[in-house]
Parts: C-alpha cells; structure tokens; sequence
C-alpha cells in the first residue's frame, strides 16, 4: 500500500478536526499532488469533497471581493496555478520551521478557530428591510475563513515588505492562536457582534 503525503512531505493521518459541525467540510484525504484541475466543477457543493489543502489553493487564486476593491479579483491574481501551489507549500514550511508541528494540523486548528457561527441577512418586512441573524452553514464557515485568510494575506503583501507566503503563514498562525491580529478572525468577530445585535 501506497503511503500518500500532502506535497510528498506532510502526513494526514494523525490530523484531527476538533469541530464536529465541520468534519465533513474538512476533507483530510491523503493526496500526493492537491491540484484535480476542476473536473468536477459542474457538480452542486462536490468542492468539500476536494482536499482542504487545494481549496486554499484555489481561493488564493481568486478570493473574492473584499467590500468595493475589486481590483483583488482581478490584475493580482491572474496567472499560473502553480504559483499558488508553490506559495502554499513554501507557506506550510514556514509554519513547519516556527511551530515544530504538522502544518496540516497547524491549518486545520486555525479554520476551526477562524470559522464564523454566525452571521447577518437581510429580510424584507412591510416594505422595509431589517437585518436578522441566521446560523452559518457548515460549509459556508469553511468557505469564508479560506476566503478571509487569502484576502488578509493579500492586503498586507500589496502594502508590505515581506513575501506573500509570509504573510499567509502569519495569518494563519495568528488563528490557530486566537489573536486577533489574524484578518479571518477578527472578521469572524465583526461578523458575529453584528448578527448578536440583530437578534
């Protein structure tokens, strides 16, 4: 039997996802090269079933409007997969170097710890719009922590001095330790005081 490894480097067989609500969401499946190409792309919500590792890949390839600058949809982040690929694992490295852990294990803490619980919806109710609360869908979290890790990376690398992989490896270890200078989780915590006062 063929022992597979993220990147040929990384086990997943000890990493462990603490949030019930998000195990299935978290696809922790050995995989040698995390790039399928999108060959399921058609079928509805199949994106869990990619490795957790590849859809990070892909959202740093296009995360998404943050409020009115779109210019981070576009001009940055057109080029090459493997320049994301290669970001992510020079990423995992330097968590590897600061942490003495298993990146994967390392990453998947940090979304857990990142994932949004709530968030605010609009509703129209005699013709006048109120927000309401509602329950973030399991993968809808998962989702928007990947989104929000991306997108904090990105801003401070456009303004910055050091290496985008850097700026990933902080976000995402500034999660895993719950501070707040991690974009994703003081997202998480904007999101969360609205919908507490929309109730």
């Amino acid at each position: 039997m063929i022992d597979l490894k993220i990147f040929n480097r990384w086990d997943t067989k000890g990493v462990v996802v603490g949030d019930l609500g998000l195990k299935d969401y978290i696809n922790l499946h050995p995989i040698l090269v995390p790039k399928t190409g999108g060959r399921n792309v058609k079928i509805r919500f199949h994106k869990s079933k990619y490795s957790i590792v590849e859809r990070m890949i892909n959202k740093l390839m296009v995360p998404g409007h943050k409020g009115k600058k779109h210019h981070l949809t576009s001009y940055y982040n057109t080029g090459k997969g493997h320049k994301a690929y290669s970001l992510i694992e020079k990423t995992f490295e330097i968590i590897e170097k600061k942490t003495q852990q298993n990146p994967i294990q390392v990453f998947v803490k940090a979304i857990e710890n990142a994932a949004t619980r709530e968030e605010v919806t609009s509703i129209e109710y005699g013709g006048a719009k109120y927000p309401q609360a509602v329950d973030c869908s399991p993968q809808r979290r998962v989702d928007l922590t990947l989104r929000f890790f991306a997108q904090g990376a990105y801003n401070k690398t456009f303004h910055g001095k050091k290496r985008a992989e850097e700026y990933l490896a902080d976000e995402i270890l500034n999660a895993y330790n719950s501070d707040q200078k991690s974009f994703a989780l003081s997202k998480k915590l904007e999101l969360e005081r609205q919908a507490d006062s929309s109730r």
